[in-house]
């Protein structure tokens, strides 16, 4: 039950979420989403007051932010933070419990801010199956008959929107209750996760441009743009506010890192080969938007070698407005130069390699059964 909107959101569902993984080997975890989503409705009415004396316009434009936040997502970067704490000796029945949920929800925001922008950057309409938000905000000025472009006012608008939720994931973070050495440990992972999220985005809008095809690029995109911020960084700043020891600070950033990249790369995967209905997205957006992927290095390093007509359809097609028709020769193309065999093989060594290091850590081994279930279910997603 929704706790009051006066109360702080408690603990109450997140036992479930060190239990081991189902056996469909997913480990989704629907109890400790609810218990973060509580806690992101608390903080968003929370802002109501503050919202109110600005006016209809902003109260209008974060309830939009609000259904964003809260309608989807599976919570992923909250649930590694959390099992970041417990596996460093971290008590969900302790004292601290209520505080770091709330200081692990935060980072719910911080996927927020990063989702929000890269639609804007991609000029992407969809998001996990809706409209996404700068396209929802061009079509209330389209029907508002306001003046002016009504694709940049909602470019604007989301622009805004995703500073927002940037601003509130510190706020939720430094207003969790954690204890000054609990701030002070984590905060050193809160702000290098930050700096280089921004800086991974930067790398990937400047490998589109530049056509980009190395895989060393590609690889370093998917580390900072995805990779640490959704497994990696969460992971130790749980442990930061465990005061967890070098070993499993090490552990688990190697698995982060491992796991985090391979997640990217089952994302690549998905942006070529997926299923919209799985994905949210339209079918082959990352082929007209000229992702600089590792799966899109990986065919052309193929290409190059073995078949040069392929090359020179991969390069005179990809990121240009293409037909269903292209989409599909596309797809061919790549699949037929072994690209998403190699891919999946390159999962599989990092799905081993991160097992490896979380697996010779002094890590609770409930925990570190939960991180396998997660791992396994980042990154065998369907096609």
């Amino acid at each position: 039950m929704t706790p009051p909107k006066s109360a702080a959101p408690t603990l109450h569902r997140i036992t479930a979420a060190v239990a081991p993984p189902s056996p469909d080997g997913r480990g989704k975890d629907a109890e400790f989403a609810a218990s973060v989503t509580e806690v992101l409705d608390h903080f968003f009415a929370s802002r109501d007051g503050e919202l109110s004396r600005l006016g209809d316009v902003y109260v209008n434009a974060v309830r939009e932010l609000r259904s964003f936040v809260l309608r989807g997502g599976k919570r992923i970067r909250p649930t590694f933070a959390w099992l970041g704490w417990l596996g460093a000796g971290g008590d969900e029945t302790g004292s601290q419990a209520d505080s770091v949920l709330r200081a692990c929800a935060a980072w719910e925001f911080i996927q927020a801010c990063a989702l929000i922008h890269d639609d804007v950057m991609d000029a992407s309409c969809t998001r996990r199956g809706e409209p996404s938000v700068h396209t929802r905000f061009a079509d209330v000025h389209r029907r508002a008959s306001w003046r002016n472009d009504p694709a940049k006012f909602g470019e604007s608008v989301a622009i805004l929107l995703g500073d927002l939720a940037l601003c509130w994931a510190d706020d939720l973070f430094h207003e969790a209750g954690l204890r000054s050495d609990q701030v002070a440990r984590a905060t050193h992972v809160w702000s290098a996760m930050r700096t280089e999220l921004i800086g991974g985005q930067l790398l990937d809008v400047v490998g589109e441009a530049s056509a980009d095809e190395s895989m060393e690029t590609a690889i370093r995109i998917d580390r900072y743009k995805t990779a640490a911020y959704t497994v990696e960084q969460p992971l130790h700043f749980g442990a930061a506010l465990a005061g967890a020891d070098p070993r499993q600070i090490r552990a688990f950033r190697a698995f982060g890192r491992d796991i985090g990249v391979a997640f990217q790369l089952r994302d690549d995967l998905l942006g070529v080969f997926g299923d919209p209905a799985v994905t949210g997205k339209p079918v082959g957006d990352d082929l007209r938007q000229g992702k600089r992927t590792v799966l899109l290095a990986v065919a052309l390093r193929t290409a190059d070698a073995e078949n040069p007509s392929a090359a020179g359809l991969l390069r005179d097609k990809i990121g240009t407005e293409l037909s269903d028709n292209d989409i599909a020769d596309l797809r061919e193309a790549v699949h037929e130069l072994g690209a998403a065999d190699d891919i999946e093989a390159r999962i599989d060594v990092l799905r081993q390699g991160a097992f490896s290091a979380l697996d010779a850590a002094p890590i609770d081994p409930g925990i570190r059964d939960r991180l396998h279930g997660m791992a396994w279910s980042a990154t065998r997603r369907s096609l």
